[in-house]
Parts: structure tokens; C-alpha cells; sequence
């Protein structure tokens, strides 16, 4: 359909007279279809007043509405909360595993510590430091254990205790 550049708001021309000069411009303008055979076109204004119509109230449409209304925001809710604890099973996987490795990480190195705790407690490495130090084997009865009962046929060292100074 071509445009039609007649302009409908000028003064002084009946509203039939521009629809009739319309309809002769695009009859101009129709091209010719298949078989050779031109189909007019024609427009019709048609005026239509509703400044009079009222709505009705129609109480079975509201209660239909408010129903699904209510079946779509149940619907969306029941999605959102599947939703909510889908991510956070996801997440709680996702921290458990980090968790694991961070407990790996831990045992790991609480075995490299005990191993070097085991290397520094070595008897033949703590008496070659000792060695090197200066330091030779204690003679017997130069350790005491405390745990141990005391010997009563064996001579004793006397000890003097200093008294204590009271705090003036």
C-alpha cells in the first residue's frame, strides 16, 4: 500500500471529500496483481463514540484473576525456594571440598613436622653437637631423676636453701 501525502487536518475540506481523494490516489497507485486484473482498494473512516460505554464489574473475572495470581506467586515461590537450596548445596559442596584440602594440607604438614622433630631428637645428633660443644658423658650418680626412689645407702649432698626475704 503506498502512503497517501494528503494531509487530513486541512480547514475548509469535508472529511468524505479527503477519504474520496485518498481512495482515487491509491486506486492511481495499485499495481496490477496476478492475471493482469487490478483489485481497487478502499478505506472507510469509521467513527466510533465510547465516551458513553461503562465497565461492568464482572466478579467472576476478579475472583478467576486473584486465583491465578495466587497459583503463579505460589509457583514462583516453590521455584525460587528449590532454586535457593540448589546454589546452596552447591556452594556447601564447593566449601566442603576446599575444607578437604585445607585438611590435607594440615596433615601434611604435621608429618613434615614430626618428621623433623624426629630428625632433631636424634640421640647420635644431640650427642655429636655435644661433642663438638665441649660437652662429655655424665659420670654415675651425676643424674638424679626425680622419679626415681632415693637410695638410702648411698651418700647424699647436703644443700643449703637460703631463707626467704619478706617483701616490705
Amino acid at each position: 500500500m503506498a502512503a497517501c501525502t494528503t494531509t487530513y487536518f486541512e480547514p475548509g475540506r469535508s472529511w468524505g471529500a479527503r477519504v474520496a481523494e485518498r481512495n482515487a490516489e491509491l486506486l492511481a497507485r495499485q499495481q496490477t496483481r496476478r492475471r493482469g486484473v487490478r483489485t481497487p482498494e478502499f478505506y472507510f473512516a469509521k467513527h466510533f463514540d465510547n465516551s458513553r460505554l461503562v465497565k461492568a464489574s464482572d466478579p467472576v473475572r476478579v475472583r478467576e484473576m486473584r486465583v491465578f495470581t495466587a497459583a503463579v506467586t505460589l509457583l514462583f515461590s516453590l521455584i525460587m525456594i528449590y532454586g535457593l537450596q540448589h546454589f546452596s548445596a552447591i556452594e556447601s559442596s564447593y566449601s566442603v571440598e576446599s575444607e578437604k584440602q585445607v585438611r590435607d594440607q594440615l596433615r601434611e604438614d604435621n608429618r613434615q613436622l614430626r618428621l623433623a622433630e624426629a630428625q632433631l631428637t636424634q640421640p647420635d645428633r644431640i650427642d655429636g653437637m655435644a661433642r663438638q660443644l665441649g660437652l662429655a658423658e655424665p659420670q654415675p650418680g651425676q643424674v638424679i631423676h626425680p622419679s626415681a626412689h632415693a637410695d638410702t645407702s648411698a651418700p647424699a649432698l647436703a644443700q643449703v636453701t637460703p631463707p626467704a626475704t619478706p617483701v616490705q
